[in-house]
């Protein structure tokens, strides 16, 4: 028998750890007291009694946890070595008794300080000693149960690809979440059995075992605090507050796995296995039923947790054997369902005497190859090895399975050395997989796939099209501009501009949008009159969120000069509802209002001229906080009167049809007459109003007061277009007239207008779109692809190089294996194939095949070119 390790307790600067408990507690380790503890009691000339030790232990269920309970109480007692008439005779007692096999304190002479000790300690350590044993336990199942989730979703083929999502990158997404899905990807990685079917208990597991690793932390940050704490055992609030989540995440967890193994029993083996697997299954696993009750329970002892600490605790390590149970029965029926061929072939087969089956070479030959995850695979084997010539006298399929589940729980067992070798592979394969090795993305960034690039592609040139059909040219700045030019141009969002090191004198920052570079280059160059467009990336230091990332790409139209009032703005908000039919997103609306309106609007409440700015700031934010958030915005931070905000809240109400509430706002009475500035607002819209309705385009357009845009460079017509869809992803284009933009940077006014279209937005909604009608994006413009059967590469060389020259979208794939070929074809979604193999090199032919209409017709080898290009100018 191997000699067990031993654990020093009370050594200066030393702490008990749960691992440690666990340990002594089930008698995997010895237990010694640091000699310089021991020498600091002191021999006591007070009266002794004789007292049974038992009577100061609290009544635990098992004998675990009174052992556990015993070493809390030394520990604690330890902590008091010094303390007069308290001597060292009864720590040595206790640590005997640990090191000896079950629970025989016997009685023991104690003094009136010893005894009062031991009564003070009794509940504080079994409520420590059940949260150690929860803490070591917890921990060990989060790892066993994320490599036994993994091969479920083997066992029972699941689409894996909710676990690819969970990392947004807005900065919002659980860290354990996903770190959980990379775990599982990593076990998973090569598995080529997951990917078929969608099943909610498999597409939420990095949810719910990532609430157990936060609560194993939590509970954990706890234990520590109370195991190490002397005499005190912590708050009610705090230990039964971190016991009570733990239960909950416990209870999620068993509740799913639970779904997975029964699931998994459905689709296993013949109906006779089946049956004889949902009867041992229904007998010995812990059922729902179980599980829910062993729940509430502890959520009716939780409530009242300050009378019952110790029985509370124990219940919730009771659920956790539950849990455990069920978990090892998932493992179990996912292992039947991935390497149980033998018990199918028990059925008229024989077994062995050492509870092997006795397979038929030629058949294990014929048997088809399971491709497993690689670390998966390696779970597996372990089990296999594990399982090996320990089928017992079992003479059928039914007697193998009884004892491969009493082996389970046998393997799966934390006590068992082989488990905890089993769990440092597990732990192995995880953190040294290469994957945890690489890059991650910054957050607010984002990577775009071939499938992802090509539905941006199909965007950018319908925005593109656009922009040509209004005559604009390209323009292109660089991607940071000095930080004068971009500072004062933004208002409350210039803390949002990215400032670049100091490179040899020159204060730099990234690009904010491209308005402001695009009224420098005007200004710098000295340009009068000016159509042009632009697509490129801006940069903002902003939370991020769904829909909102630091780097991202604007489309942007503007119109730089003098021309016949509202006409620019006219075209620009036209432009804005042609991209936005074009690309088919859907249902769309254009807000709009008027900076001059609104600064009308202002002075008609009260606002001083110098707060313009900074209210229309809090006003741009109506579309996400309530008014009154706003509302206190303006009084608390920007100094308005309540009397004031409240009038600006009743014109922020105002919004319809623009012709009939430019109707209204122009009626007599009206206080918007009585304004100069909101009289040129209401004039400017009026011309606007009747050229959109000419164009019939008006029906997209929404006049509505709250619309502020908070960027201080805006003098005229301001407008937002919001997505009127299911997918949440706020404002989607935006622009407005800047008049004096260009002149800050020259000595010439130069009247501008423009739109900024926010293509990640609308690329979100296309996906959104796509994935709605089952759409799948083909990622290649690849037309033909080139199969040569062999490996003459010159082959491929020539036959591609002709198609190339006739400016066909063509690849080449030059391997032996047929299936390599069609596989491609087929996920590549290539329309054509010509193949090549040994039979048309020596006949000078080549086969053409229709991989859509599965046809297929034999061309000689000179036409082939001609025949391709006639097949693709008719399709």
């Amino acid at each position: 028998m191997a000699k067990l390790p031993v654990i020093t307790v009370g050594g200066k600067g030393s702490s008990l750890s749960s691992s440690s408990v666990y340990a002594i507690a089930e008698g995997l380790a010895k237990l010694r007291i640091d000699s310089s503890v021991l020498n600091r009691f002191a021999s006591s000339s007070s009266p002794l009694n004789a007292h049974n030790l038992v009577s100061f232990l609290p009544s635990l269920p098992t004998v675990v946890e009174s052992r556990a309970s015993l070493v809390v109480l030394l520990s604690k007692l330890l902590s008091l070595a010094g303390s007069p008439n308290i001597r060292s005779d009864l720590p040595v007692r206790i640590a005997r008794t640990l090191n000896s096999p079950g629970l025989e304190l016997g009685s023991l002479d104690l003094t009136e300080e010893e005894a009062l000790a031991l009564e003070e300690l009794k509940l504080s350590s079994a409520v420590c000693a059940i949260c150690a044993l929860l803490d070591h336990q917890s921990a060990t199942l989060s790892t066993f149960s994320d490599a036994v989730a993994a091969i479920s979703c083997e066992a029972l083929k699941a689409d894996i690809t909710a676990f690819n999502s969970m990392d947004s990158g807005d900065g919002y997404a659980s860290k354990e979440v996903i770190a959980v899905a990379s775990d599982l990807k990593v076990l998973l990685n090569g598995s080529k059995l997951v990917g078929k079917l969608k099943i909610g208990a498999v597409s939420g597991i990095p949810q719910i075992h990532a609430k157990l690793r936060e609560q194993v932390k939590s509970v954990h940050s706890t234990t520590r605090t109370v195991l190490n704490s002397g005499g005190e055992v912590g708050s009610p609030w705090t230990v039964g507050t971190a016991l009570l989540s733990v239960a909950l995440a416990l209870y999620h967890l068993g509740d799913r796995s639970l779904s997975r193994a029964k699931m998994i029993v459905d689709e296993v083996g013949s109906e006779d296995l089946r049956s004889s697997l949902v009867a041992l299954f229904e007998k010995k696993c812990p059922s729902s039923e179980s599980l829910r009750s062993g729940y509430n329970l502890v959520s009716q002892l939780g409530s009242e947790a300050e009378e019952n600490y110790d029985k509370f605790a124990c219940e919730v390590n009771v659920l956790m054997g539950i849990v455990w149970k069920i978990v090892t029965w998932e493992a179990l029926m996912a292992f039947v369902a991935l390497e149980g061929a033998e018990l199918n072939k028990s059925e008229g087969s024989e077994v062995n005497g050492g509870g092997n089956m006795k397979v038929d070479k030629k058949s294990e030959k014929k048997k088809k190859k399971v491709v497993l995850g690689k670390g998966t695979g390696v779970v597996v084997q372990l089990i296999k090895d594990r399982l090996q010539g320990k089928g017992g006298n079992a003479v059928d399929s039914l007697g193998l399975l009884v004892n491969w589940a009493d082996e389970f729980l046998l393997f799966f067992d934390l006590k068992n050395p082989e488990f905890d070798c089993f769990l440092s592979k597990v732990k192995e394969i995880v953190e040294s997989n290469e994957s945890r090795r690489l890059p991650k993305i910054a957050k607010g960034t984002r990577d775009f796939s071939k499938e992802q690039m090509a539905v941006r592609e199909k965007a950018f040139s319908i925005i593109v099209g656009v922009f040509q059909r209004h005559g604009a040219t390209a323009l292109d700045t660089p991607v940071f501009e000095l930080r004068e030019t971009l500072m004062g141009k933004y208002g409350e969002d210039s803390k949002l501009i990215y400032d670049l090191a100091d490179q040899g004198g020159e204060l730099l920052s990234l690009r904010y949008d491209l308005t402001v570079p695009f009224a420098r280059y005007v200004a710098m160059n000295g340009i009068t009159s000016y159509r042009r467009y632009q697509i490129a990336k801006v940069y903002r230091r902003d939370n991020p969120s769904k829909g909102r990332y630091r780097e991202f790409y604007q489309c942007d139209f503007d119109i730089a000069g003098q021309f016949e009032k509202m006409g620019p703005d006219f075209e620009v908000i036209k432009i804005l509802t042609e991209l936005l039919d074009e690309l088919n997103i859907g249902d769309y609306e254009i807000k709009l209002n008027h900076r001059k309106l609104l600064d009308g609007m202002f002075e008609i409440c009260g606002v001083p001229p110098e707060k313009f700015r900074t209210i229309c700031s809090s006003i741009d934010k109506l579309d996400k906080q309530s008014f009154e958030q706003i509302k206190n915005e303006m009084v608390e931070e920007k100094g308005l009167s309540v009397e004031t905000a409240d009038k600006i809240g009743a014109f922020v109400k105002e919004r319809g049809h623009p012709l009939e509430l430019l109707s209204k706002l122009k009626q007599e009475g009206s206080k918007f007459l009585e304004n100069s500035l909101s009289v040129d607002a209401l004039n400017d819209l009026a011309i606007l109003f009747n050229a959109l309705e000419k164009s019939k385009c008006i029906g997209k357009v929404a006049f509505d007061l709250s619309l502020a845009r908070g960027l201080d460079y805006y003098t005229g017509v301001i407008f937002e277009a919001v997505f009127k869809g299911g997918a949440q992803v706020g404002s989607i284009a935006s622009g407005g007239r800047y008049d004096n933009l260009i002149g800050m940077f020259g000595t010439k006014q130069v009247p501008a207008v423009g739109i900024s279209l926010g293509i990640e937005r609308v690329f979100n909604i296309m996906e959104q779109l796509n994935k709605d009608q089952n759409q799948r994006t083909r990622a290649t413009k690849t037309e033909v692809l080139v199969s040569i059967f062999g490996d003459d590469l010159g082959r491929a060389a020539e036959l591609s190089s002709e198609l190339w020259a006739e400016k066909v979208n063509a690849e080449f794939l030059v391997n032996k294996r047929g299936t390599k070929h069609f596989d491609r074809a087929k996920e590549s979604r290539i329309p054509w194939m010509i193949i090549e193999g040994e039979r048309e090199r020596n006949d000078k032919t080549l086969r053409l095949k229709d991989m859509e209409a599965a046809e297929e017709i034999t061309i000689s080898r000179d036409r082939i070119v001609e025949e391709v290009q006639k097949r693709l100018g008719s399709s």
